[in-house]
């Protein structure tokens, strides 16, 4: 019988082009699993969700689940998925730094950059709760240690497929992406936050921000707008 997990993966190769999996390839990919050393990926520690806006049509969102690992104190780096699904796409890359590194950049190379601030303060940017047999009060105390690092970070994102055209393959140039700064900025947010956590046990962006209220607000350097 085919696995819960097998049959997600499934279901999102409808998404992509090209035949179906073979039930030889997934007893490769499990036998490669445990023989081969893929030590770069034990590197990732927190699954973040948010929504990520184009640069140059920030009208169009996608939402995105980031698996991110720290580099070092100051800097991170992200794999970017269409879902926490085993089928997932891999659809960008985002870098994350602290301010005294993004004050070193020169003015071209900030514009690149986005602030977490409003992702922060607003509950759109959370850290999905791995089980539901892990207490609320203890998953939203984490997720609130881990926001307090976070609203103070740079982002950097290129997205590699445009999935939200219903793209089968990651097609034309990397698209330079960005957060919102403001929630009138796309309308209907506040529904397309709520659909999201329907999907994520524990999930209520109107909760987090109530949590997140008193973090402190970083002010955003001065030669960036977003």
């Amino acid at each position: 019988m085919e696995s819960a997990a097998h049959a997600k993966d499934r279901d999102a190769e409808a998404k992509v082009a090209g035949e179906p999996r073979t039930t030889k390839s997934t007893v490769l990919e499990t036998g490669a699993a445990m023989t081969q050393d893929f030590s770069p990926l034990q590197n990732i520690c927190a699954h973040l969700n948010a929504f990520h806006v184009y640069a140059s049509e920030p009208s169009r969102v996608v939402e995105a689940n980031h698996y991110c690992g720290h580099l070092t104190e100051d800097v991170r780096q992200c794999l970017l998925y269409d879902s926490p699904s085993p089928g997932a796409r891999l659809i960008g890359v985002e870098y994350m730094i602290k301010p005294h590194l993004y004050e070193t950049l020169d003015p071209e190379e900030r514009r690149l950059w986005h602030s977490h601030v409003f992702e922060v303060k607003s509950g759109m940017l959370v850290m999905p709760q791995p089980s539901p047999f892990v207490a609320q009060a203890l998953w939203d105390k984490a997720e609130t240690a881990e926001m307090e690092q976070v609203v103070r970070l740079y982002g950097k994102v290129y997205h590699l497929w445009q999935v939200d055209r219903g793209d089968k393959l990651p097609l034309g140039e990397p698209q330079l992406m960005t957060s919102l700064t403001k929630a009138d900025q796309l309308p209907g947010l506040e529904d397309v936050m709520h659909q999201r956590d329907k999907r994520f046990p524990g999930c209520d962006w109107r909760k987090k921000k109530e949590i997140r209220k008193d973090l402190e607000e970083p002010e955003i350097h001065p030669g960036k707008c977003k």
